[in-house]
């Protein structure tokens, strides 16, 4: 089934429309996503023959492809938002689930790369939650 999402970058200047489906839902502990995302794993959709469509900002994005593997990353280059790669060789659209401003129908599927996972990356459940920022 078709499906139509779409998404931004944190300030607002890369806008996207994706038409397709999310097959895979990832969340990634390789070094590489630790460090792009500055957080514990990042949270990657993939949609295989997805049209990608910049709506907006498409001049402001930057690309980088590590050297010799398949890790990418596409960035808004005013706020350094990870947006949506198109990752044509592959087949495939490659997308942040945090930039997507609609809903999916898909919920992560697996943690990979947990052999990489940092060291503090553990216990999660026993730590407060809070719906906004503690006092």
């Amino acid at each position: 089934m078709d499906q139509k999402h779409t998404g931004s970058c944190l300030c607002g200047t890369a806008k996207f429309e994706l038409q397709g489906e999310f097959k895979k839902f990832f969340l990634c502990h390789c070094s590489r996503c630790r460090k792009s995302s500055g957080s514990a794993h990042c949270s990657n959709l993939f949609a295989p023959g997805a049209q990608l469509t910049w709506l907006s900002g498409e001049e402001m994005l930057s690309f980088y492809k590590h050297e010799d593997t398949n890790f990418a990353r596409t960035f808004c280059s005013v706020c350094g938002s990870n947006v949506p790669t198109d990752a044509k060789a592959r087949g495939l659209v490659v997308v942040p689930a945090g930039c997507l401003d609609t809903d999916v129908d898909i919920s992560p599927q697996a943690h990979i790369f947990t052999s990489s996972k940092g060291n503090w990356d553990d216990g999660f459940e026993n730590v407060p939650a809070f719906e906004e920022m503690p006092s």
